[in-house]
């Protein structure tokens, strides 16, 4: 992706979240310097956690069939999970538009609620998993939509109107995309870490490759490793 076509998304995304009455944290608008300065200062928290903008084409070039804008509001830490005590949890705002698919997926560790925060309606397809990596295609999904039970056949489309919402655990298989219009998302979650939690059905890249043909106007999170010094805390 060019830096350019991300800029453009990031300012495209905030009027869009605004317009459902959401308003992202003052780290959001941070230029790359301030956040420097910030983390070496009094937010490594920032940089440790992965919080910000995450915009992807999961490295495959075509951002409006392949891909996700995420930022991430908040984060735990995942040794804190085993003690049960500390931040455990994570929470999410995402957009999709119609024609753009989240590909397939699970995660090894995270259990998340996906939510339809605003706009039109999100399709999520679910499997459920065969071991490690494999994909159950013939058992039935059992899953939980706002606390009640839900059974769909493999590969079932569950359809979530704005307000709805539907509970996935780590055995579940899962892509979804926008219908009508464009989505505002909100995930609610265990602690999250992009890195290393998420199983992709296809050979697809989490972060995108960025072609830097302008100055970032904030930094993503997959930024992070290449322009921010590592610092302790957080």
């Amino acid at each position: 992706m060019k830096r350019s076509e991300i800029n453009a998304l990031m300012r495209e995304a905030d009027a869009f979240i605004r317009s459902f009455g959401f308003v992202l944290p003052p780290f959001a608008y941070w230029s790359p310097a301030q956040l420097r300065r910030r983390v070496a200062a009094d937010s490594a928290c920032i940089r440790n956690r992965m919080l910000g903008w995450d915009i992807t084409d999961y490295g495959q070039g075509r951002f409006a069939e392949l891909g996700l804008l995420l930022f991430t509001l908040r984060n735990g830490r995942r040794e804190d999970l085993p003690r049960g005590r500390g931040m455990l949890y994570a929470e999410k705002i995402m957009i999709s538009r119609p024609g753009q698919l989240c590909p397939m997926h699970r995660h090894r560790l995270k259990t998340e609620d996906i939510i339809n925060r605003g706009g039109g309606t999100l399709v999520v397809e679910l499997f459920r998993a065969a071991g490690e990596e494999g994909i159950d295609e013939t058992s039935p999904v059992q899953v939980l939509r706002d606390g009640s039970l839900c059974r769909l056949p493999a590969g079932g489309r569950l359809r979530l109107a704005p307000g709805e919402s539907v509970t996935l655990g780590p055995d579940i298989w899962h892509a979804f995309r926008a219908e009508g219009s464009a989505v505002l998302i909100g995930e609610v979650s265990t602690v999250n870490d992009d890195r290393t939690d998420n199983l992709f059905r296809d050979p697809v890249g989490r972060f995108a490759q960025i072609e830097e043909d302008e100055p970032p106007l904030h930094l993503l999170v997959a930024d992070y490793p290449r322009w921010l010094e590592a610092e302790s805390g957080g």
